[in-house]
């Protein structure tokens, strides 16, 4: 975000200002304890799901196929198999992975580039796609939640390929958004991702691909 120039953070501390001193003058003749007291507001907040775990999970699911992501239920076994299965029906070839993804999610028939913080904006735009792991799947919004963990990498990662295959863990997905904010430590940079990139214009129209990859799949590991 950028920052306001001087004269414009004054300007808006001089309104501010004027804006509290013509309320205190409204109120001069109005005894303290007759004016408006500060109110609380309760803030009853749902900070957990009442569905089971099978169940959020399932309704992790549903959610990210409503967001036209192509998902995969498989065993942790069947994983290394599912990651090169994904690749090669995609017919990608060259695929950027984060440097600390383990080396069973890495296809040995794609030309990997492990990013350790040198690749660039063009580099990987000139990749078929992006591997990462995830922070947490929230299953009342069908959302993933990266924050540049070590299966994760850079938040650039996932913005610039146009494919993104993410593996996400059964015990990652809560139900609810706390639940995901609670898991998560708040200093790293944080993407919340729901189904793949997609924006619509003032018709409707709805266009993919224009902030993020247009194709997520997603490998849910149970």
């Amino acid at each position: 975000m950028t920052a306001l120039p001087e004269s414009e953070r004054s300007a808006n501390a001089a309104a501010r200002a004027e804006i509290l001193a013509r309320i205190r003058s409204a109120l001069h003749d109005v005894p303290a304890d007759e004016q408006p007291a500060d109110v609380v507001v309760a803030r009853h907040y749902l900070r957990s799901s009442a569905l089971d775990r099978a169940a959020q999970v399932d309704l992790f699911v549903e959610r990210v196929e409503d967001y036209r992501a192509i998902v995969h239920r498989i065993a942790a076994i069947e994983l290394p198999v599912a990651v090169a299965s994904a690749i090669r029906q995609r017919g990608a070839r060259r695929i950027v992975v984060p440097a600390a993804l383990p080396p069973e999610w890495q296809p040995a028939d794609a030309d990997l580039l492990l990013d350790t913080g040198e690749l660039t904006a063009a580099n990987l735009d000139g990749t078929d796609g992006v591997i990462t792991g995830c922070a947490v799947g929230i299953a009342e919004t069908g959302t993933i939640v990266l924050d540049a963990g070590p299966t994760q990498g850079r938040r650039m990662l996932t913005l610039v390929p146009d494919y993104h295959l993410c593996v996400v863990f059964a015990d990652q997905v809560v139900g609810t958004v706390p639940e995901a904010v609670a898991r998560l430590d708040g200093t790293q940079p944080t993407t919340f991702i729901s189904g793949p990139s997609a924006t619509s214009d003032i018709e409707l129209s709805r266009v993919e691909g224009v902030h993020g990859p247009r194709t997520l799949e997603v490998l849910l590991v149970e």
